[in-house]
């Protein structure tokens, strides 16, 4: 059985100990791009200065992740050029940012796409400008190299993450019972990506119960296998099946096709993406203002910040959407729109752990029952021959325990505890890790990512929100219920096409 996180926490506080008595071998590093202290004002309601300069715009995207930068560049596309997109951090892309030191780029969060399929019509657009898919052929140069991904279970590394070593007959007869399902569900067109093309489709009365249950009622007890479907789980939602929509945990599997090229990738991850986009739509971008309050007035929209008031005909809400009851005049609760909290770690590398140099790289790295998600190695899409110096980005969702008590505790303790962490999971397959690092940078995420709970993926709140309010568009990928790169860019173009029409 997987240690607990409180078991997991309690053993990298020991080793802490240990490491301090030692003296040997220190580590650099730092919390980066915390943005909760902003995010915290906005929270708390603080008093809003008194904006100094007045300007009207006809429209104002809020959000500059991946769904508001593709509104922008499906407005520019369309030829409108008069609107401007606000941005409360330094930096655009939301959890498609990126880092670079002095051995390579690398991802701060999402870091991979799989290759859109056919219905993803948005997506194949932007890639085919951005030259990554030409005459429907996807540039080599993009697609991650072999060996993609591994696992290490039982004491040594399988190719994949779905384990395929050491199964036992009950192991085999349960994967293959849930292919067969997943194989199904994907033939009935109800799980497609982007979500909303197969709703009409879909079973709506999974969502009424947790992807725990409908294993359970499949009789799924297999313990592998019941890791890896909480793999799964915390990999995309940051969330145990246990508080997973069954909805969801079957559209993971059953809205790809199983055999697809890919994934896309890049040293930066989908930092690369955020570069070519601002490449594009740079100029329409206001970093550092952050939007206190959004007040309709008659057929326009006044749009606070502390340094600016603009009086819109229009606004597109792309930042999280549990930021509108704060910031939007009159807007109420949303009970089924809960976020699961992230932190995210490069790790420079200055040498391969012992034993790693005779084993092959691999791109995405993930140990059998941890409660992380293992790393992305950033230099494996590299020409070169030789690789001494990396960086590793390791992802872990605090996905047990309630969301709440779980963000309450990346605040509390500090880098060392959580670099500590960090490395003590490391050492469960690289016992001199601490010996080859030389810097830890952690990013701590509260609202990460939308946590598809039972119930919330029909729930008609979020419904009405994909369809619109008038001249207020929502378009964060969160309406979709699902943390997905196809979904932000789906919603942000959509959203422009709705507000096109007004405009």
């Amino acid at each position: 059985m997987s240690a607990t996180r409180r078991q997991f926490i309690a053993g990298g506080c020991a080793a802490l100990a240990g490491m301090t008595a030692k003296g040997e071998h220190r580590i650099a590093g730092s919390f980066v791009n915390d943005a909760f202290v902003r995010g915290h004002q906005i929270r708390d309601r603080a008093p809003i200065s008194p904006s100094p300069r007045d300007q009207r715009v006809p429209l104002v995207i809020v959000g500059g992740g991946i769904a508001g930068l593709s509104a922008a560049w499906r407005l520019q596309k369309r030829g409108f050029r008069d609107f401007v997109l606000l941005e409360m951090n330094d930096e655009a892309g939301g959890n498609a940012r990126s880092g670079q030191n002095e051995v390579t780029a690398y991802p701060w969060a999402a870091h991979y796409v799989p290759v859109p399929g056919p219905k993803a019509v948005y997506a194949r657009e932007l890639f085919e400008d951005l030259g990554v898919l030409r005459d429907g052929v996807w540039n080599e140069r993009f697609l991650c190299f072999s060996p993609q991904e591994r696992l290490f279970l039982y004491g040594k590394w399988q190719e994949g993450i779905e384990p395929a070593i050491g199964l036992s007959r009950r192991d085999r007869e349960q994967f293959q019972r849930l292919e067969d399902s997943f194989r199904a569900f994907r033939a009935s067109g109800g799980f497609t990506i982007p979500m909303e093309l197969g709703l009409e489709h879909g079973p709506r009365d999974l969502d009424q119960m947790s992807f725990a249950d409908w294993l359970r009622q499949r009789k799924i007890d297999s313990p592998l296998v019941t890791w890896y479907m909480n793999y799964c789980c915390r990999d995309d939602y940051g969330a145990m099946a246990a508080e997973t929509s069954a909805w969801a945990g079957v559209h993971y599997f059953a809205s790809r096709g199983p055999d697809e090229k890919g994934p896309l990738t890049w040293p930066e991850g989908n930092g690369w993406i955020t570069a070519q986009l601002l490449q594009r739509v740079g100029s329409f971008v206001r970093t550092g203002q952050m939007v206190r309050r959004i007040e309709r007035q008659g057929n326009r929209y006044l749009v606070l910040t502390d340094s600016v008031r603009y009086a819109t005909d229009a606004v597109i809400f792309a930042a999280p959407t549990f930021l509108a009851p704060y910031v939007i005049d009159g807007f109420g609760s949303l009970p089924k729109f809960e976020y699961s909290p992230w932190l995210t770690a490069n790790l420079t590398v200055d040498r391969p752990p012992r034993g790693a140099a005779t084993v092959e790289r691999a791109w995405d790295n993930v140990v059998a029952h941890s409660p992380t998600l293992g790393y992305v190695d950033a230099t494996h899409q590299t020409l070169r021959s030789q690789v001494d110096r990396t960086v590793w980005t390791f992802y872990w969702a605090l996905a047990e325990g309630s969301p709440a008590a779980n963000r309450a505790l990346l605040l509390q303790k500090d880098w060392r505890y959580w670099s500590e962490a960090i490395l003590h999971d490391l050492e469960r397959v690289h016992p001199d890790i601490r010996s080859c690092v030389s810097r830890i940078d952690i990013m701590r995420m509260g609202h990460a990512m939308v946590r598809p709970g039972v119930g919330s993926i029909f729930d008609p709140q979020r419904r009405a929100l994909a369809a619109g309010q008038g001249r207020l568009v929502f378009a964060n990928s969160d309406i979709s219920g699902l943390s997905l790169f196809e979904e932000a860019q789906f919603r942000g173009v959509e959203a422009a096409n709705k507000v096109l029409q007004h405009l």
